[in-house]
């Protein structure tokens, strides 16, 4: 019997707030806290909270038939228990039924796979030791930061125990091959990976509400109908998104609450798909074939690779800067410097310095606070700036701190002037095509 997996992202950045050069020195505490508690209360009453309420009706209503998957960041999860405590009450009862999977994840949905792989076990371990702790399961499956994914780090994960990835069904990677089917790590086949269907998914995720769209308006009988159109020797179908989704990125208007409440009716009537967690996937099926990823890939963007938060000299700058101190970080052992460094870590940080203006540029902004890359990269640098003055103060180290940060500037300015001049570059050569 073919399977479906419904599988959700829950995670919000810790943003921060507006740090200037002459806080460098003078304040220590880098965060928004009255953007983070309005937007985390906002996406609560508008998603998390109706959509749980949706969610827990099904799986009491279906009785162990209905089955769906989450993974919820730790930074995530901080800010719920800082500024919305109800939305962890409400997943603890969708857990109490039995039928939710928690995945596990790096704690600060960051990109420590890419770079430091000690870095990457220890976040992995305290994010599902924060698992265990609120809903009374350890994971087995693991997703990775924005689906990012490679045969080396499906290597690491599978070293950590996990019996399943979930990732992108990118096209470059599945060639002429269908992500519909259970498939296994190049390098150890006892990972399996399970693909997204990025046509379906992204026909909920983005197209739900899109007027223009030839298809609108989508409603459940009519995606049942497309997922009955699959192969029938296809075995899954791979339904992965956000579940900002519901009610923040298609708004409550759009009928998309309609359509959570009434997709598994319409698939137990009208199709024989059954609904399965990923790590139930990846015990009662067979992989068809090894899936080969030399490099990484992620569902972002339409390159499907890591260029939104590594593809820049902006990004690539404070990347690496940022984890030089990892050592220092480490060493001093103190709680508070701990804490920053790991929401520092967060992409989000990154995928604000990026630089596309293609054909996905809308999405950058959108999810953007800031007005340009520029000033996410300053603001961030200025940040890190203070963070590092902080390890040497720690570490009883005294210095000429006024020149270094002069040095630290004019190395700043120089890389953002050389980046706008290549970007203006583009621009132009990009509207003599259109």
């Amino acid at each position: 019997m073919k399977a479906i997996c419904l599988y959700f992202q829950i995670h919000q950045p810790l943003r921060l707030k507006r740090y200037r050069f002459f806080d460098i020195g003078n304040s220590h505490y880098y965060y928004d806290d009255y953007t983070n508690e309005s937007i985390m209360r906002k996406i609560a009453d508008e998603c998390y909270l109706p959509a749980n309420k949706i969610l827990l009706d099904i799986l009491k209503k279906y009785k162990g038939k209905f089955k769906l998957s989450f993974s919820i960041t730790g930074v995530a999860l901080d800010q719920f228990e800082s500024y919305a405590p109800e939305v962890i009450d409400s997943f603890k009862e969708l857990a109490a039924t039995g039928n939710i999977e928690f995945l596990a994840e790096t704690y600060a949905h960051s990109l420590a796979s890419l770079k430091n792989k000690d870095e990457f076990v220890s976040q992995v371990k305290e994010h599902s030791d924060r698992i265990e702790n609120l809903f009374g399961v350890r994971p087995t499956a693991f997703r990775n930061t924005e689906m990012i994914y490679s045969d080396g780090i499906g290597e690491m994960v599978s070293e950590m125990g996990y019996k399943a990835i979930l990732t992108e069904g990118a096209k470059h990677i599945l060639g002429w091959k269908s992500p519909n089917y259970l498939y296994c790590n190049a390098i150890n086949p006892k990972l399996k990976i399970l693909m997204r269907n990025y046509k379906l998914s992204d026909d909920i995720a983005f197209r739900f509400s899109a007027e223009g769209w030839k298809d609108w308006p989508l409603t459940a009988g009519k995606f049942v109908d497309w997922i009955n159109e699959i192969d029938a020797k296809e075995e899954l179908v791979n339904i992965f998104m956000d579940y900002e989704t519901f009610g923040e990125h298609q708004k409550k208007e759009s009928g998309i609450f309609e359509f959570l409440q009434y997709l598994p009716a319409e698939i137990f009537l009208k199709s024989k798909l059954k609904f399965e967690t990923p790590s139930n996937l990846a015990t009662n099926f067979q992989p068809i074939a090894q899936a080969h990823v030399p490099y990484p890939i992620s569902w972002a963007d339409e390159e499907r690779d890591v260029s939104a938060w590594l593809g820049n000299k902006l990004q690539n700058e404070a990347f690496e800067k940022l984890y030089a101190l990892r050592d220092d970080v480490l060493a001093l052992n103190d709680n508070l410097l701990l804490k920053d460094w790991k929401y520092l870590q967060a992409s989000d940080h990154f995928y604000y310095m990026c630089t596309k203006f293609f054909s996905d540029g809308d999405v950058h902004s959108y999810f953007n606070p800031y007005s340009s890359p520029y000033d996410a990269f300053i603001n961030y640098m200025n940040v890190l700036s203070d963070f590092q003055l902080r390890i040497k103060e720690k570490k009883g180290l005294a210095s000429d701190d006024a020149e270094a940060l002069r040095a630290e500037i004019t190395k700043r300015d120089a890389i953002i002037l050389e980046y706008k001049s290549e970007i203006r570059k583009l621009k132009d050569e990009y509207s003599k095509t259109e």
